[in-house]
């Protein structure tokens, strides 16, 4: 599967709102091909059309720059109404609002600004929707309105890429006094694994997206689909875990099964590389690269999780022998001898293989301790520990002996 054939309408179906468009317009932006870019920008627009952002719509509109003919040019008419209803509904949002702090009505405030907040995030103005949902927070009287009010806030500030505020929101939705519903937990993983996957910790976002439960089905279409939590999660696993983590973690997770069902090369590439199976893994790493890098939140962190992953399997291959054949190991890799030997200097070099190469044979040697030293070394060892614990022993029979022993007060 390369990024030619990615089926941009199946891809797009698993999303709704504002993260199905910024999705297509992003694919549109970096495919570097001209039929795939019209193609999600014709999908864009008319996902927009159902919408009420004027603004991203002429911005649109402008990217087509009549590309797709008649059927995409601006709707001046069309925009203006939506201009028109969007000045009404404001002024209306805040007659209703100043109302309600008039009369001091506490659950009022809330729903006034949650809708404002809702107001200004579906006419693209997500600043000001953050600004209103976090508002929110002072006039919430039970968990249920914490955990929505936060549910709003990480929506917010993913898309405004302020992943600071989506790990502090998730951990206020966790604290709430009331148990959460399974939904909800979910939905809370996968925000947490976005925020840990933007900040480079693979290994956390890993442990995120493998506790998420299969409840969150196509309930968080709005940021993410269960596609994304079984790549993302598969991808920050195989970079990160070591073998035991990943077989019981991942390959024996009955509940991350169901996610990695839905991508089975995700799936077969993780069966791949815990089978030592290198040469067939890295096919499907190549295969699925193109697409990966069209991903809004995935395309800046493929090259470091691609190349973690392919320096384990290096540590991995060579792990267990005294020797490697340097040409051998190049073919199970798909490159060349220089290139491997490069790989591996500097694993080497980083502490990560103990062994050195044999550049004119071309045969890498393990470097194993020697094992006659080490032998020397415990023995001198254990014979300085003998020595101090028999002078104590010496020490403590002379005080007995001379009856300088200090002996415990007498209680009366």
């Amino acid at each position: 599967m390369n990024g030619e054939q990615m089926d941009i309408e199946a891809y797009a179906a698993l999303y709704t709102g504002r993260t199905k468009v910024l999705r297509l317009l992003f694919i549109a932006e970096q495919c570097g091909n001209q039929s795939m870019q019209l193609e999600a920008l014709r999908m864009a627009y008319d996902e927009i059309r159902k919408g009420e952002d004027s603004h991203l719509y002429r911005q649109v509109v402008q990217k087509i720059d009549a590309g797709l003919g008649p059927h995409c040019e601006l709707d001046h008419s069309w925009a203006d109404a939506i201009d028109r209803r969007a000045e009404q509904r404001k002024e209306k949002l805040e007659n209703e609002l100043n109302s309600y702090k008039t009369n001091l009505i506490k659950e009022s405030i809330r729903m006034g600004y949650n809708d404002f907040g809702d107001f200004y995030y579906a006419h693209g103005q997500i600043g000001d929707a953050f600004k209103n949902y976090v508002r929110t927070r002072d006039y919430c009287t039970t968990s249920k309105h914490i955990i929505q009010m936060c549910l709003n806030v990480i929506l917010a500030s993913i898309e405004l890429g302020q992943f600071m505020h989506v790990s502090n929101y998730v951990s206020k939705a966790e604290q709430t006094p009331d148990s959460l519903d399974p939904i909800t937990v979910a939905k809370l993983r996968c925000a947490a694994g976005l925020a840990h996957l933007e900040a480079k910790k693979y290994k956390l976002a890993a442990r995120k997206f493998l506790e998420t439960g299969p409840e969150l089905g196509n309930n968080y279409s709005e940021v993410i689909a269960p596609q994304d939590v079984a790549t993302y999660g598969g991808l920050c696993a195989l970079a990160s875990f070591d073998r035991t983590e990943l077989k019981n973690k991942v390959i024996d997770n009955i509940s991350f099964r169901n996610f990695l069902e839905l991508v089975p090369e995700v799936r077969e590439l993780i069966n791949d590389f815990y089978a030592s199976r290198y040469a067939t893994c890295l096919d499907y790493l190549e295969n699925l690269k193109h697409n990966l890098l069209l991903d809004i939140h995935l395309h800046d962190h493929v090259e470091p999780l691609y190349t973690q992953i392919r320096h384990k399997a290096i540590i991995q291959y060579t792990h267990p022998f005294i020797s490697v054949d340097l040409p051998t190991m190049a073919s199970a890799f798909k490159t060349t001898v220089a290139g491997l030997q490069k790989e591996l200097e500097a694993l080497i070099t980083d502490n990560q293989i103990q062994a050195r190469i044999d550049s004119h044979n071309k045969i890498l040697y393990a470097r194993h301790a020697d094992q006659r030293n080490a032998t020397f070394q415990r023995a001198l060892q254990t014979g300085v520990e003998f020595e101090r614990e028999v002078r104590a022993m010496l020490r403590r029979a002379n005080l007995i002996k001379h009856d300088h022993n200090q002996r415990g007060s007498r209680k009366l």
